[in-house]
């Protein structure tokens, strides 16, 4: 039976592993325990390393030299017992989870073993193996804690767990940064005193019924987070929030919806341009028609030719709108700066008068032409101009925008300079960076400034920035010269009067045929006008004309289908027609004119182009 003081010895030992963190700390102890019970006897420990499958010796301070020791390797199986000239040596593992985790062994000098002996080296090898196999868990534990941390912190979402008590309990590092705050410091603060004031009403509202499904929407800056609560754990009330950015996301969903505004922009200003065309053909050909009368008095000739000039500014105005909103072709060519500006000016005129800004058009003489995609250029010193406005405007006062252009090197610099507030330097540093805006939320996506640095660069430019606070802003475009050699363009002789024509026009607007009747017949052609395409197709199938001028866009038939259902009727009167349309814009118009291969006129047209087209027919007959 084992004494009270070997007992005692027992409970110390076990007492002294509760606070032990090392495997190799508890079989220093373990020795150290062992050789008080058998009178400082030598004592051998090795613990097993699995990753070498080897034990390693631990050696015990004050540890002896071990004679005869038995080998442990051996005892790593079980028990044994090896006698000596000095004694016996009891060797067996260290059992931890049902594995070996080492062995130990001690010898017991000057008499045999005893069960005593046996059941107090058992004893001590039983509560190291506990306190190695609660090592272990702590350590498993911990590391489990860590890979946790690890997972949780790299997950693309801001976490934080709230207690019923509204405190936060835990967060990743996500949170932590969100609220500029260490991991550490959270826990067991208010989770109001962590977010922004603003968020506290909905954040209440979302924690109020975690796991509903309820999202609510937050910022912060230029941020935007959907921000869900989830019940976790048995106790009511414990939640989990989790914050999602979906900054980048509402950024695309407001490109998108800018996208799909400005294509329902181009579709309007069809509309309205095929609207304004058509009146503006009657005015500018009657002016035109009223011009060549020998019989109109003098003091009448001045006025006329105001209405005719002011039409065409008018037509101006509305071919731009047209330009600037049809569906390019991305094509380049060699194109002269000087007419493109001025018709970016032209479009932008009357928001720039809005705006109480006055824009300056300076281009020198003689500039060479640049490989250009017309559209993609012009939008870029739209959205130039239109941010110096914004700029001068935000100001709260009146202001002017010079754009100058010049030779620059082999090509073309064109400056847009604005008297506006400037900007600091951080704000400079970043103008050219998608989806970056100074503009108030809703009145810019960002995308304008890093467009056109793209647009630019694929010219072979680039775009320049100097400014300062309170002295304004200054963007350079430099693009190189064309490396095309185009013709010169041939001068165009004004086209002599034709012989008569039979001629047949159709068109819904009954202005329009009446001065084209005035007109051709006044040339000495023989005319016929229809209302309407189904009215115009009984006229053309039937007659013979040497020219039948139709409109695209009419009731009953079409231009379109007008043609189509001329083709199987008549295919000779069919290679006659020419169609006129005020609607060049949409894409399938664009491409129906340019897959039948006939001529058009683009309303409103002037009779000098009417003349040329006339030309063309009679040297298509002679031909």
């Amino acid at each position: 039976m084992i004494d009270a003081s070997a007992l005692r010895r027992l409970t110390v030992f076990s007492q002294s592993l509760v606070p032990v963190r090392e495997p190799a700390e508890v079989v220093g102890l373990l020795a150290g325990a062992l050789r008080a019970a058998w009178d400082g006897a030598p004592v051998a420990t090795a613990l097993h390393d699995p990753s070498r499958a080897i034990l390693v010796p631990v050696a015990p301070p004050g540890a002896e030299p071990a004679e005869g020791l038995p080998p442990l390797q051996a005892a790593m199986v079980g028990p044994i017992e090896t006698g000596t000239a000095t004694g016996t040596w009891l060797a067996a593992p260290l059992i931890v989870n049902g594995e070996a985790a080492g062995a130990v062994a001690v010898l017991v000098r000057g008499r045999a073993v005893s069960a005593d002996d046996r059941g107090i080296f058992e004893a001590h090898l039983g509560a190291a193996s506990v306190a190695l196999a609660q090592l272990r868990q702590e350590v498993a534990h911990e590391d489990a804690r860590r890979a946790w941390e690890r997972m949780v912190d790299a997950v693309p979402y801001a976490l934080c767990l709230i207690d019923s008590a509204g405190r936060a309990r835990r967060a990743n590092r996500a949170f932590a940064s969100l609220v500029n705050a260490s991991p550490t410091a959270i826990a067991g603060r208010p989770w109001l005193a962590l977010v922004p004031p603003a968020w506290g009403e909905g954040l209440a509202e979302t924690l109020a019924s975690p796991g509903s499904g309820r999202e609510v929407q937050l910022r912060a800056g230029t941020r935007t987070f959907a921000v869900s609560a989830y019940p976790i754990g048995p106790v009511p009330g414990d939640a989990v929030l989790v914050f999602e950015d979906q900054t980048d996301r509402r950024r695309l969903q407001d490109q998108l919806i800018q996208s799909e505004k400005m294509s329902a922009i181009g579709q309007l200003i069809a509309g309205v341009a095929h609207d304004l065309n058509n009146p503006l053909a009657s005015v500018i050909g009657f002016a035109d028609f009223l011009l060549e009368g020998r019989d109109v008095p003098a003091n009448l000739v001045e006025p006329i030719r105001v209405i005719q000039q002011e039409a065409e500014r008018a037509a101006s105005i509305v071919r731009n709108l047209l330009s600037f909103a049809r569906k390019q072709d991305h094509a380049r060519r060699s194109t002269d700066l000087e007419p493109l500006l001025e018709a970016t000016v032209t479009l932008l005129r009357t928001q720039m008068v809005s705006r109480r800004v006055d824009v300056i058009l300076d281009v020198d003489a003689d500039l060479p032409a640049i490989d250009a995609d017309v559209g993609q250029v012009q939008q870029v010193f739209v959205n130039l101009i239109n941010n110096a406005s914004h700029a001068i405007e935000s100001a709260g006062r009146s202001g002017r925008v010079v754009i100058r252009a010049r030779r620059w090197r082999d090509g073309v610099a064109v400056e847009v300079s604005d008297d506006g507030p400037g900007m600091e330097p951080e704000v400079a540093a970043q103008v050219f960076e998608p989806f970056y805006t100074t503009k108030p939320e809703g009145q810019g996506t960002g995308l304008g400034l890093s467009i056109s640095q793209g647009i630019v660069k694929e010219h072979g430019g680039r775009i320049l920035l100097s400014t300062a606070p309170g002295q304004g802003a200054l963007f350079t475009v430099e693009l190189p010269r064309s490396s095309r050699v185009d013709p010169a363009p041939r001068p165009v002789a004004e086209p002599a009067s034709t012989p008569p024509l039979r001629i047949l026009v159709i068109d819904d607007e009954p202005h329009i045929l009446h001065y084209m009747r005035a007109t051709l017949e006044a040339w000495g052609h023989g005319v016929q006008v229809a209302g309407d395409g189904q009215e115009g197709l009984a006229l053309a199938v039937t007659g013979e004309f040497d020219l039948i001028l139709s409109d695209l866009r009419m009731p009953r038939l079409t231009g379109r289908e007008f043609f189509l259902a001329l083709q199987e009727r008549n295919p000779e009167a069919a290679r006659r027609v020419v169609f006129s349309t005020g609607d060049a814009v949409h894409g399938d118009t664009t491409a129906f004119l340019e897959a039948q291969a006939h001529p058009f006129l683009n309303k409103p047209f002037s009779l000098a182009e009417l003349r040329a087209l006339l030309a063309r027919v009679v040297a298509s007959q002679e031909a």
